[in-house]
């Protein structure tokens, strides 16, 4: 039997609840059927994300590759078909995967991320990378408007004395139900979650893109996770406004996309990221107060 020792952040992943405490109890057995049946030699330590653990491995030919098992949430359970459908243009290459166990045989990239580069270059990659992920989106993903539904009534239900300026909550109920109707809401395949730490270095490119969280939707979605991601370095700036501002419009210049659109979303975005604070079971004020200077600085 191949021996498996968890990581310590991925045994702290049982503090999340009974779900995630299953999952990381069948994790080894999950993982170890993986490598014997995919024919898989452990090539480094075990690692993990926020929802998955990986390793290097080495296949029978002996091509270095990555072995991702995932937590089964509902936002990358179509993760394995958008980068088969993306078929390494500008992602990670896919090689082999198993949706039924989150099991993923993926191109081994480098360790160094866009949270390398100066943010403005790196808002400038990812820009550029939209055009190229951003094909027909395939039936599967779960569809940006039926999403904004579900928004939408979390935003109906929040009490008037919630610590979200109620204009805010206003404005993003309006600008749900402009969008919710709007034919192109839906239709285009998002990474869902691209950000600095999503973006690798690798030998085929410069940088390839990891860990998508897809849905079928509008490109003008995407930018927001650029502007809260490496938040310690726009409070370090001693100028958030700005900060935030020439981030915001260098992925959308790079990108090539439309000012006000993109900014009706990464309103949205950021002040649901509030809503869903609010929700926690001890909810963070520098997280709320971040998302409502986020808000702010794109629309003054």
């Amino acid at each position: 039997m191949i021996p498996l020792e968890l990581p310590a952040g991925v045994l702290a992943m049982t503090a999340r609840g009974d779900d995630w405490s299953a999952w990381v109890a069948a994790l080894p057995g999950t993982f170890r059927g993986v490598l014997e049946e995919w024919q898989l030699t452990l090539d480094g330590p075990l690692n993990h994300g926020y929802c998955s653990m990986v390793a290097p491995v080495r296949t029978a030919s002996g091509r270095p590759a990555v072995l991702k098992v995932g937590f089964p949430d509902r936002e990358s359970e179509h993760e394995a078909l958008a980068l088969q459908h993306w078929h390494g243009n500008g992602a990670v290459q896919l090689l082999r995967a198993d949706p039924h166990r989150r099991a993923m045989l993926l191109e081994r990239l480098h360790e160094e991320t866009l949270s390398e580069l100066w943010d403005l270059e790196a808002c400038e990659v990812v820009g550029e990378r939209y055009a190229r992920l951003h094909i027909p989106a395939p039936p599967q993903p779960r569809r940006l408007s039926a999403e904004l539904g579900r928004w939408q009534g979390q935003l109906q239900a929040l009490p008037r004395n919630a610590p979200i300026p109620r204009r805010m909550v206003e404005q993003c109920l309006a600008i749900t139900r402009d969008l919710v109707d709007d034919p192109v809401t839906d239709g285009v395949l998002l990474h869902g979650d691209l950000h600095y730490d999503n973006v690798l270095a690798a030998d085929r490119e410069p940088w390839l893109v990891i860990d998508p969280k897809p849905l079928s939707g509008d490109p003008h979605f995407e930018p927001a996770p650029m502007l809260w991601n490496r938040w310690d370095e726009v409070v370090g700036s001693g100028d958030v406004r700005n900060a935030v501002r020439r981030r915001f419009h260098t992925i959308v210049d790079a990108a090539g996309l439309d000012e006000d659109r993109a900014r009706d979303w990464a309103v949205l975005r950021v002040v649901l990221n509030a809503v869903w604070e609010l929700e926690e079971r001890t909810p963070d004020p520098t997280g709320i107060t971040r998302s409502i200077t986020i808000a702010k600085a794109v629309q003054e």
